[in-house]
């Protein structure tokens, strides 16, 4: 038996020193944040929503672009109640600030930013996100490389902003440094004999997370917080933690 307890608290102490090195790992003063979503939570290394690291949300067309920015603002309201305000970097005016409020984010806690020009974009999103007054950056990214990726990865892992980039593509999504990858869908709300009447719900597709298992839930917005209507699948029991040089994510 105690060799056994050794043997755990090693493993778990490996365990905890790998994830702070790729970025995962919660500092002490951290809050844990709670979307109310336990199913949710258990896809994830340290049971909980990662912050201090980058998620990207893929978007195929203007539909699930639509539902991905609610999602991505309720998020947003959970994250702001617990770490202050946050950037919106977009070369576009898309969002009606005062609807921001039915997500539950004031929008007096959202600093937008509008770029002039695409080669700008990332550069803006790169330098907010190395403000560590911040709780998170979202920005509206039309393409993303592996580098560009790497340099938003390692300026988050210093500031522990949470960066949420969003990203319209019709096509291929290649391959990034990100930490978790998302895919949105809207469906239809129910109430009573009114479908599509209702409050919004979403099909959440966490199609990568890494030392994670990537799932499909269905999750409805009740007015403040989120619902599990379904857990559709997930896909078996969290991987492996592999060691791996830090010269490989440079």
């Amino acid at each position: 038996m105690i060799q056994e307890a050794i043997k755990k608290e090693v493993m778990d102490r490996l365990r905890r020193e790998i994830l702070a090195a790729e970025g995962l790992q919660r500092q002490a003063y951290e809050p844990k944040l709670d979307m109310g979503l336990p199913a949710l939570a258990s896809a994830f290394p340290d049971q909980t929503f990662p912050t201090g690291c980058i998620h990207e949300f893929i978007s195929p067309d203007m539909e699930s672009a639509a539902a991905t920015a609610g999602f991505i603002t309720a998020l947003l309201g959970h994250m702001t109640k617990q770490k202050g305000p946050c950037i919106w970097v977009s070369r576009h005016r898309r969002l009606f600030a005062p609807a921001l409020f039915a997500f539950g984010l004031p929008p007096d806690q959202v600093i937008f930013i509008h770029p002039d020009k695409d080669r700008d974009l990332l550069w803006t999103t790169e330098q907010a996100l190395k403000c560590r007054g911040l709780a998170a950056v979202i920005a509206d990214v039309p393409d993303l490389d592996l580098t560009a990726s790497r340099r938003l990865q390692l300026a988050v892992e210093q500031s522990r902003v949470t960066g949420l980039l969003h990203r319209y593509l019709p096509g291929n999504t290649g391959h990034t440094a990100c930490v978790a990858r998302w895919q949105i869908k809207p469906l239809s709300s129910e109430t009573g004999d009114l479908p599509g009447m209702g409050a919004p719900r979403w099909q959440v597709n966490l199609l990568k997370v890494r030392n994670g298992r990537p799932g499909t839930w269905i999750i409805d917005w009740a007015i403040d917080h989120f619902e599990l209507s379904t857990q559709l699948q997930q896909s078996g029991p969290a991987k492996e933690i592999f060691i791996y040089p830090k010269a490989a994510r440079a």
